[in-house]
């Protein structure tokens, strides 16, 4: 089996859904995908793309992707990523399509200079967390990733800032975000 990654376009949209399908299952939060193929649409493909994919393909079919978008490490003073989603089809996994994916990422990290790639993994995949290791990965377990979901920001956004008041700030520009 030949694997070919490349960027996904417009045409993989589909396939890229029903990948993140198959992850949620595999995680655990089916119910957690809430997102449509036209707003994956508009972040992959704008002008302004909020993230990438990277697509595994093998005889024509879509078999894993890892998506993912740029951060900046302020202790590094360098440009990283944030890998966001790497799924293998269970059908295709131990055939290096993994190994595949994040050497094609590893490349695109390069070709940018960053000075890392993070992510999550879950602490019962024991199998990814083996996988990872072996690629280099450290996986740290004296820290937690902290998340805020939108009615925590809305909510926190309302707050006036106590003692310490915070001004109205805006969004970066091109992020396509409102100010507040």
């Amino acid at each position: 089996m030949e694997t070919v990654v490349r960027p996904a376009v417009a045409a993989d949209l589909s396939a890229v859904m029903e990948l993140l399908a198959l992850k949620a299952e595999f995680d655990g939060c089916r119910d957690a995908l809430v997102a449509t193929e036209e707003q994956l649409r508009q972040a992959f493909l704008s002008p302004s793309p909020r993230v990438q994919v990277l697509l595994a393909v093998a005889d024509g079919q879509a078999i894993g992707m890892a998506t993912y978008f740029s951060t900046f490490s302020t202790y590094l003073a360098k440009p990283g990523i944030w890998l966001d989603d790497l799924y293998v089809r269970e059908n295709y996994r131990s055939q290096g399509v993994g190994q595949a994916l994040m050497t094609a990422l590893a490349k695109v990290a390069k070709g940018l200079g960053c000075g890392r790639i993070e992510w999550t993994v879950a602490l019962s995949n024991e199998r990814g967390i083996a996988f990872y290791e072996r690629h280099g990965a450290i996986v740290r377990h004296l820290s937690r990733c902290v998340r805020l979901g939108t009615d925590a920001i809305d909510r926190l956004a309302e707050e006036d800032g106590g003692p310490q008041r915070a001004q109205s700030v805006s969004a970066p520009p091109g992020t396509g975000a409102k100010s507040s």
